[in-house]
């Protein structure tokens, strides 16, 4: 099998809108938690979330070309340039045969969801006559965001989307991955995002008790592992990583993050949106990607737990946790104290924070959490402030709805 390295990385996110200021945010420990701006929420039980902030679509596209992409479709393509910037990739200098083995695996778990609510207002609100957009369905379907990816840079290789909720981008990375060391490409653009802060999608997770009520402290909302969480804070935004074969990224003189080392992907099987208080899917995962890695769990250093704030979720994950690791003191954060939860584009956001940590040997701290569940206490959570600490192995959890559940481990690059 091929090695496969990350060479490049893009982030549009509720705490920055570049790679640098994110990772900068994130180890200063801000939150990106605010009042919602996107539609009227004053009948809402939920009224805050984590939204993408100064956002400039023409910084990467043309007016025009806007008119045909939904929301999560502009994020896709603005993280996805900054990643081949950042990797030094000019596509337009390579042949159409070495285009055709770079490919693209976009994730999203909602896909265009603000143009299909906007579309149908238009439609109930009128005479009934079905006056749609021509570019209703290509701007709401799921996997136009690789097409476009792909049509904007030309580029030949695999192209699809994946879809398994939380755990979209995650999936979409490790599929990534394998294509790769299977030598069906040389370079993949991975990555999710998503845009679904709108008024059917809080109303949907209202409804189901997923999401905090803090409307007094949105900032504060987001508290995982905390014996009094309410629930996940909704966020939005887009992550992009290049996954690139170890021996093409030498030849070229590229700069390497870090390798990518083991994909483990598992079902719970248990409840559309629940998760077994064991964490038995999630204990299949992460040991599937140990194993795959060639390592054991005393080798991990840190864990980015998928940890969204809700009191079922957040107590099977670190029971799994407690499963697969034992008595070994590995570092435990969760970030989306501070980002939010990016759904479908979580995974890729999360990734970069992992595979940043590996790189530069610090841990992000888990804000918010001032009373830490008493069944957790024995865990070695990171709370508070970012911590320098070595980080050969690092691991990133996502979980989503359906049970579906993907761990990525991350090695050191030297």
């Amino acid at each position: 099998m091929k090695r496969v390295v990350i060479t490049g990385l893009g982030a549009i996110t509720p705490l920055g809108n570049s790679v640098d200021e994110f990772w900068k945010n994130i180890i200063d420990g801000k939150s990106g938690a605010a009042k919602l701006t996107k539609f009227d929420v004053s009948k809402f039980k939920t009224q805050f979330g984590c939204e993408v902030k100064d956002f400039n679509p023409e910084d990467y596209m043309d007016r025009k070309e806007l008119k045909k992409y939904d929301l999560f479709t502009q994020y896709a393509v603005a993280a996805s340039d900054q990643a081949i910037k950042d990797a030094g990739l000019n596509f337009e200098a390579m042949t159409q045969k070495e285009r055709s083995d770079v490919g693209v695996i976009w994730a999203s778990g909602n896909g265009g969801i603000t143009t299909f609510e906007e579309q149908l207002k238009e439609f109930f609100n009128g005479d009934g006559t079905p006056h749609f957009n021509p570019f209703f369905i290509p701007k709401m379907i799921v996997d136009i965001a690789a097409g476009v990816i792909s049509i904007k840079n030309k580029l030949h290789g695999p192209n699809y989307a994946t879809v398994s909720a939380c755990a979209s981008s995650n999936t979409a990375i490790i599929n990534a991955f394998d294509t790769i060391r299977l030598g069906k490409a040389k370079i993949m653009i991975a990555g999710g995002s998503e845009a679904a802060i709108t008024a059917s999608s809080i109303g949907g997770f209202n409804a189901s008790q997923a999401l905090s009520k803090r409307n007094d402290e949105p900032q504060k909302a987001s508290r995982p592992f905390d014996k009094d969480r309410d629930g996940f804070v909704a966020g939005e935004g887009a992550g992009a990583l290049i996954l690139e074969d170890f021996d093409h990224a030498i030849a070229r003189g590229a700069t390497i993050y870090a390798e990518i080392v083991g994909g483990g992907m598992a079902a719970d099987a248990y409840h559309l949106t629940g998760t077994p208080e064991d964490g038995f899917g999630a204990s299949l995962g992460m040991q599937k990607a140990m194993d795959e890695a060639g390592i054991l769990a005393k080798d991990i250093d840190y864990i980015n737990a998928h940890a969204t704030s809700t009191p079922q979720g957040d107590n099977s994950e670190l029971n799994a946790i407690k499963g697969i690791f034992g008595n070994h003191p590995v570092a435990i954060s969760a970030t989306k104290s501070m980002t939010g939860h990016l759904l479908g584009a979580t995974g890729a956001i999360e990734s970069i924070i992992t595979v940043l940590s590996v790189k530069n040997d610090i841990i992000p701290g888990t804000i918010n959490t001032e009373n830490v569940d008493e069944s957790m206490a024995d865990l070695n959570i990171v709370l508070g402030k970012s911590i320098n600490k070595k980080v050969n192995y690092a691991l990133n959890n996502t979980f989503g709805f359906g049970g579906h559940t993907a761990s990525t481990i991350f090695k050191k690059y030297s």
